[in-house]
């Protein structure tokens, strides 16, 4: 894939990806100082391209380019990468994009959920609506470069997804849009949801939410409560409030085991 500008060049190379090759054109050689150290690191070992600015205006996705671009291979994500614990985290917490359409919408997801914590990230279609690819130029541009700092894995159907997480102890939270039928599971607030379990967050379509079945099929339900007249908000914006719920969580845990003889 190909990402544009100093910063997401910038943030390629600080990912570990395998990098293609890093081009700059007349104009973008002006970045080739802050880049130097590095492109530099022996362990790099990739070409340096040139051009000229016209040639890399014809190249270019943004309106008004930079000048500095580079080939990346974003990096292979397997199920075990997924439900790893890193080192200092209390337990995996995942971000799943099922039907999220908008590729704003998922960098967006994906760079709060970065922010917040989470470890991972899948991509899936919800069986109504597909998902935008994370590594998209809008959705990289969206992301700020978290897509390729996460892992994300992406291609497994929902269903053998969610099957797949539950066999390996997750928890799964779906944010939900519907009201729930009578003897239906409640919805839970953010804040009455355990998010130190290991656990992954479902976020559906932005008009229709997560399929009626998907929901039902998940642990816990939830919803965040709002003042009335307003109907929903936006998948990104919910996923944020969510996540950092989340966030006061585990580093609340962190801080009393650490506080702890």
């Amino acid at each position: 894939m190909g990402v544009e500008g100093v910063r997401m060049v910038e943030e390629a190379l600080r990912s570990g990806c395998r990098i293609e090759a890093v081009l700059f054109s007349e104009s973008g050689e002006r970045y080739r100082e802050r880049l130097a150290p590095l492109i530099a690191r022996p362990e790099m070992a990739f070409p340096v391209l040139r051009t000229t600015d016209r040639l890399f205006e014809g190249l270019a996705d943004t309106e008004h380019p930079q000048g500095v671009a580079a080939l990346v291979e974003p990096r292979v994500t397997t199920f075990d990468d997924l439900v790893h614990t890193p080192e200092g985290a209390c337990s995996p917490l995942l971000v799943v994009l099922a039907g999220v359409q908008d590729p704003g919408n998922v960098g967006t997801i994906l760079r709060t959920a970065a922010a917040f914590g989470a470890t991972g990230a899948a991509i899936a279609a919800s069986g109504q609506s597909g998902t935008a690819s994370p590594f998209s130029p809008k959705a990289l541009r969206a992301s700020a470069g978290a897509a390729l700092h996460l892992s994300v894995l992406s291609g497994t159907p929902l269903p053998i997804l969610m099957t797949q997480l539950k066999v390996a102890g997750f928890r799964m939270l779906a944010s939900s849009v519907h009201e729930p039928e009578t003897g239906e599971q409640p919805l839970l607030a953010p804040w009455e949801v355990d998010w130190c379990e290991a656990s992954a967050l479902l976020v559906g379509n932005e008009g229709s939410g997560l399929p009626v079945e998907v929901e039902r099929s998940a642990d816990a339900r939830i919803r965040i409560p709002m003042a009335s007249g307003v109907e929903s908000l936006n998948a990104a914006a919910a996923a944020a409030v969510l996540f950092y719920e989340a966030a006061r969580q585990r580093n609340s845990l962190a801080t009393r085991n650490i506080q702890e003889p």
